[in-house]
């Protein structure tokens, strides 16, 4: 028989071989499901787990991740690679179905968000590819009659070592998809990686440049709609009539179709539904509606800080240890400190706003989606719509940003409302106006701090209470608000346990006006780490020392903290004068299993006008599997923050969103944005997050630099609402 007969008739008929490697116990129960083979045998090719190789040797990566501009799935694929021996050149990436397999096992659903893409999955994806390897392998030895030890991988290939013989993956594939082999198997050892740790390039960028990639915005279906809509301008408020006569009127329009509340119009095209929409004059019943406005409730939130809070409390401690421990700590206490943060609701300000395109008929739901939750959508759909979640389908499109934004299902119940009702598929496109006025925002939040000190100034304990809306409560249409009973621990994120101090304490008050909320870049830590990283540096102020020097003491030796803290020192050269006219400011977290520091330089003159002109970060994230895209996510991490430090503010007047656009939801602009230098400190604990943890200490490292210039005490954003302006730093 001829080897490509013999090959055909293994993957016809099955092969079952069992081949001793040796176990790890921890990781078995993880992978076996991510891990299972599939073949499809109309087209010839094969599904390994994670990998589908063509007949021709042509290779396509699943990922699991959306792609909302971060690059993941390169990160996915190189991990995949390195483990299987994958010549790059042939690797391709397509997203992966929505089948539990595909799952994140960490986050227990197909979505994306919480720097999890790669964190939280990159021992069971190395499993994944070694398992598939393995397979190839087996079947190689089999066709060769000889042992598995006698043959290796390389570039898509297994080679016989003794003679050179050759068989390509796109041969093995097939039949090497119908065996078990022993699991988990040998990973590769850091030494023989070949994709992991190095700058590949991304597999999304040519779809993107040469105008092939599609989002949810470009996405055509046959008999297709377009539609938008209007939501009641107040939160909670419902929409009692409207006169539908005058958008009909519009060419193009075919329907107006009333939602609880918003009034949607669908056309041919999404001009004509803009003009529909904007044609009518809803009446909306407001008697239950969000009333606040932000100065109320900022007072609201300042009271609340003076009553106490329902204290958190860790698993394995009661709420009277805690307490217990912090009295006895501050029995030491030299004096007490005590300051208040204050922040503004943020939008997501996505540059895609939120669209979605659905065709829903009585038996099943067909839906494209830029989202971030591709799981909970299908299942909240399902419920939603009275189908089982077999019925309905999910196509994920790229997205033009998410931060976590299309973690909700709002716009896609919409879509899917909007098909059901005319019976045509429909895309529905949010206006900016409607992005930005109808979003899930960042909570408003007053915090207070109180230290208590020992005779040298350091703190003894830390004492917080946070106040704010709780994002469980509303995010994903409350479908985990139990889960903020007795607190809402989204509010606190990570306490700064990674400095010594021997009391850590928080406190936690949901005060709720109405206003949506949810998850937003870095979710709490925006908040928490400018008031903690303010506090401690306000704290080293009172001393000898400088932040640097106050942050070194309180780190442990030899720690990640320590080190990341010596490199930005050195990356900076912080302990030499800095040039006539600049300040610097620094600070610091710990989140998603990475450490993250900036240093940011800056100067300032007596009208209060900034110029930056550099930012150094210095990350540990453990193995960073693409430093370019590591690099990337960091800076956009930055430009984010930044905006957000200078401008951004979401404002309430009589329960309605003050802004509307880009005009007064300002973003920084690229003659803004100062030097960035990020510097990656190599080691080999596992990943960790990027997406994210850039964001938090941003902020406060640039009013760090502030308070060294002038003493301001900074203690609420944004910036340009307490009288400071940005200068460009560069001409573009």
């Amino acid at each position: 028989m001829k080897r490509r007969d013999f090959l055909r008739h293994l993957g016809n008929t099955g092969l079952l071989i069992a081949i001793p490697f040796a176990h790890t116990k921890s990781a078995a129960a993880t992978l076996k499901p991510i891990a299972k083979l599939t073949a499809d045998t109309q087209t010839g090719d094969a599904t390994l787990g994670w990998v589908r190789i063509a007949t021709d040797n042509s290779v396509t990566i699943f990922s699991n991740t959306s792609e909302i501009g971060q690059g993941t799935g390169t990160s996915l694929a190189q991990i995949l690679a390195d483990e299987l021996d994958l010549d790059w050149r042939n690797v391709q990436l397509q997203m992966a179905p929505l089948e539990m397999r595909f799952f994140n096992a960490k986050l227990e659903e197909y979505g994306t968000y919480g720097s999890s893409g790669v964190a939280k999955q990159f021992i069971a994806l190395r499993q994944a590819g070694a398992l598939a390897r393995a397979k190839l392998l087996a079947v190689a030895s089999t066709v060769w009659s000889t042992p598995i030890s006698h043959c290796t991988t390389k570039n898509g290939t297994v080679i016989h070592l003794q003679t050179g013989a050759t068989l390509s993956y796109g041969e093995l594939a097939l039949a090497a998809s119908t065996i078990a082999v022993s699991e988990p198997v040998p990973q590769k050892s850091k030494s023989d990686w070949r994709c992991i740790g190095k700058p590949m390039p991304r597999l999304d960028l040519p779809a993107k440049v040469n105008g092939t990639a599609i989002y949810g915005i470009d996405v055509q279906v046959p008999d297709m709609l377009v539609a938008t809509l209007r939501h009641s301008p107040k939160f909670g408020a419902n929409l009692r009539k409207v006169d539908t006569k005058p958008a009909l009127k519009i060419d193009g329009v075919k329907q107006v179709i009333e939602l609880a509340n918003a009034v949607a119009v669908l056309a041919d095209s999404y001009w004509s539904a803009k003009r529909g929409v904007d044609s009518l004059q809803p009446v909306w019943n407001d008697k239950a509606a969000s009333k606040h406005s932000s100065a109320s409730y900022r007072a609201l939130l300042q009271k609340t800080l003076t009553q106490a809070g329902p204290l958190f409390v860790a698993k394995g401690k009661t709420q009277q240890e805690v307490e217990t421990h912090r009295a006895r700590v501050q029995t030491g206490a030299s004096k007490f400190v005590d300051a208040v943060y204050h922040f503004p609701f943020l939008a997501h300000a996505t540059m895609e706003p939120m669209t979605a395109t659905a065709h829903v008929t009585e038996t099943h739901a067909e839906l494209w989606l830029p989202t971030q939750t591709q799981s909970a959508t299908r299942d909240y759909l399902a419920n939603a719509l009275g189908l089982a979640i077999e019925q309905i389908t999910i196509h994920t499109t790229f997205a033009g940003g998410g931060f976590g934004r299309r973690e909700e299902f709002d716009f896609a119940l919409q879509a899917a409302t909007l098909s059901r009702i005319s019976g045509k598929p429909v895309k529905l496109i949010w206006s900016r106006e409607e992005d930005i006025q109808h979003d899930y925002y960042r909570p408003a939040s007053a915090i207070k701090i109180r230290a208590a000190l020992n005779q040298h100034g350091m703190p003894l304990s830390l004492q917080t209470h946070i106040a704010c809306e709780s994002l469980l409560t509303y995010s994903r249409m409350g479908l985990y608000k139990q889960e903020a009973i007795p607190i809402d621990t989204t509010a606190i994120g990570r306490q700064p346990d990674y400095y010594q101090i021997d009391s850590i304490t928080t406190h936690v008050s949901t005060v709720d006006i109405g206003v949506p909320v949810g998850f937003w870049r870095s979710v709490s830590a925006s908040q928490n780490v400018f008031a903690y990283e303010r506090f401690i540096d306000s704290l080293a102020r009172q001393t000898q020392l400088d932040g640097l020097q106050y942050r070194l003491r309180l780190v442990k030796e030899n720690s990640r903290e320590k080190k990341v803290l010596e490199a930005i020192a050195t990356a900076t050269d912080w302990h030499r004068p800095v040039t006539s006219g600049q300040h610097r400011g620094i600070a610091m977290s710990v989140a998603n299993g990475s450490v993250i520091a900036h240093v940011v330089e800056l100067s300032l003159n007596e009208k209060k006008q900034i110029r930056l002109h550099q930012i150094t970060c210095v990350i540990d994230c453990g193995i960073a599997v693409n430093p370019n895209s590591v690099a990337a996510q960091v800076e956009g991490g930055i430009v984010f923050a930044l905006s957000a430090c200078f401008y951004g503010e979401i404002s309430l007047q009589d329960g309605a969103v003050q802004q509307s656009n880009f005009h007064d939801y300002r973003l920084l602009t690229l003659a803004e944005t100062p030097a960035i230098k990020v510097i990656i400190l190599e080691n080999s604990e596992q990943p960790g997050g990027v997406g994210e943890e850039a964001v938090g200490p941003l902020a406060p490292a640039v009013v760090n630099a502030i308070m060294a210039a002038n003493s301001d005490n900074i203690c609420s954003l944004p910036l340009n609402k307490l009288g400071y302006d940005l200068l460009p730093s560069r001409l573009v």
